[in-house]
């Protein structure tokens, strides 16, 4: 469907949890955070309940995220359930990779058809430092299974400041021998990362541009996401830039999320627009749900206001809200 904006709506990134197995710099806290309940957390069968008002308005395309969506028991028996729902045609998933390693053919029988994989680095020491308890090794085992598997493999690097901005074309170079997309995402000042200072987009494709020669403009169909991409010379794979900061994507967004609990959120960077667990839980039909995510799509935000003083800024951290 369209918002009041003009822009079709059309994927709803979904988190499943708010646990996770890493602590990452710019998402977490070291000492861990409070989660959320059993009780708290949406049902699988509240879960599959919401999408199954989403077709209908235009929303065919699920992305599984966290926390860490593997942390979540019965992962794979989620997926299966959404994969069988009418008129869900995409489902994908974001993780980290260490808790899918020796499962991905587990995820691709169920239903999962793309991956995108968290790698900041390709040097251990500094990957240990970002996540604070990650191994790399069991990272890039789940990418070469979920390469060898036939899954759409994308990699999440986040550029950080006097961290990991001299390993990026390192990172960079998995794309020229593999069919994956090496995406480099703009540091967004949400929770923890506000305390950390991004690499602005221009300058890693300045870097890129150096390393590998001419970045040419990629039009083969990546996803549904807001990255551009780029194939340089002698590349099986991609390269790709979200820059949400220094190259604002609002005017197409496509998306809406929602959390672990159960709140339907319109954009990152605002507050949730409303709690469909409540609704749930208490004796909402279909078609008043529908009715109402209908409502709260159409007054989807223009722009995130990351730079600006919002009224509703969205104060949690990212872990919380499903990046």
């Amino acid at each position: 469907m369209l918002d009041r904006n003009g822009r079709s709506i059309e994927y709803v990134r979904l988190s499943i949890t708010d646990r996770c197995n890493l602590r990452c710099r710019y998402c977490m806290p070291e000492s861990g955070v409070t989660s959320l309940r059993h009780e708290e957390l949406l049902t699988f069968e509240e879960i599959v309940r919401i999408v199954k008002q989403l077709p209908p308005l235009g929303i065919h395309a699920v992305r599984l995220t966290g926390g860490e969506p593997m942390v979540r028991r019965d992962c794979m028996e989620l997926i299966r359930m959404l994969h069988d729902l009418e008129g869900i045609d995409r489902i994908a998933m974001t993780t980290n990779g260490i808790l899918l390693k020796g499962r991905v053919a587990e995820a691709k029988e169920a239903g999962l058809q793309a991956v995108n994989i968290s790698l900041d680095t390709l040097d251990k020491e500094q990957y240990a430092y970002i996540t604070r308890r990650g191994r790399l090794e069991e990272v890039m085992e789940t990418i070469e299974e979920a390469i060898e598997a036939g899954l759409k493999v994308e990699l999440n690097v986040v550029p950080l400041k006097g961290i990991n901005e001299d390993c990026l074309c390192e990172v960079a170079r998995l794309a020229k021998k593999a069919p994956v997309a090496v995406r480099f995402i703009e540091l967004m000042p949400i929770g923890c990362a506000r305390t950390l200072e991004p690499v602005p987009l221009d300058q890693v494709r300045s870097r890129m541009n150096q390393a590998f020669g001419e970045l040419r403009e990629d039009t083969a169909t990546h996803g549904l996401g807001p990255a551009t991409y780029v194939k340089p010379p002698g590349f099986i794979g991609s390269l790709g830039f979200i820059g949400a900061i220094t190259h604002e994507f609002c005017g197409s967004c496509n998306r809406i999320r929602i959390t672990p609990e159960g709140k339907l959120k319109l954009c990152l960077n605002h507050q949730p627009a409303m709690d469909l667990r409540e609704m749930l839980r208490h004796g909402c039909e279909d078609s008043e749900l529908r009715e109402k995510i209908r409502e709260a799509i159409w007054n989807k935000p223009l722009h995130h206001g990351f730079l600006e003083k919002l009224p509703d800024r969205e104060e949690r951290r990212m872990n919380q809200i499903g990046g």
